[in-house]
């Protein structure tokens, strides 16, 4: 008797998840419900974005008094990377036209040339 129950029970139990699940739509429920980006004609005739230069090359310079230089060359043969020394800070240094020499936002450093052989506030230093 009990065990007739505990199959009547188990029938009922998958009949009605069977009806459940035949109520279910076919086809995915769509999440949106806005009419589209807001921002849509912004972004559209916004000016395109320019990414930053890439390294190109990066040299360490021993310069005339002993020290040693660290100058990362970028892509757009505009900007170099800087460092006084291997562990100090990076200073961004960038030049007007390609070709002309490059200078900190302070003035303070100036770096002439590309290649084996730069000026480094109008000191000589080349590669080591």
């Amino acid at each position: 008797m009990k065990l007739l129950r505990t199959r009547k029970n188990v029938a009922l139990a998958l009949g009605a998840s069977v009806l459940l699940l035949s109520a279910c739509k076919d086809e995915p429920e769509s999440m949106n419900t806005g009419t589209g980006d807001p921002m849509d004609a912004e972004l559209a005739n916004a000016a395109p974005v320019e990414l930053p230069p890439m390294l190109k090359s990066s040299h360490t310079y021993r310069c005339k008094d002993n020290s040693l230089i660290v100058v990362g060359f970028m892509t757009d043969d505009k900007t170099v990377n800087f460092q006084a020394s291997k562990e100090a800070p990076v200073t961004i240094l960038k030049a007007p036209e390609a070709g002309q020499p490059f200078v900190s936002a302070d003035g303070k450093t100036t770096i002439a040339g590309q290649g084996n052989e730069i000026s480094y506030n109008g000191q000589a230093c080349k590669t080591s």
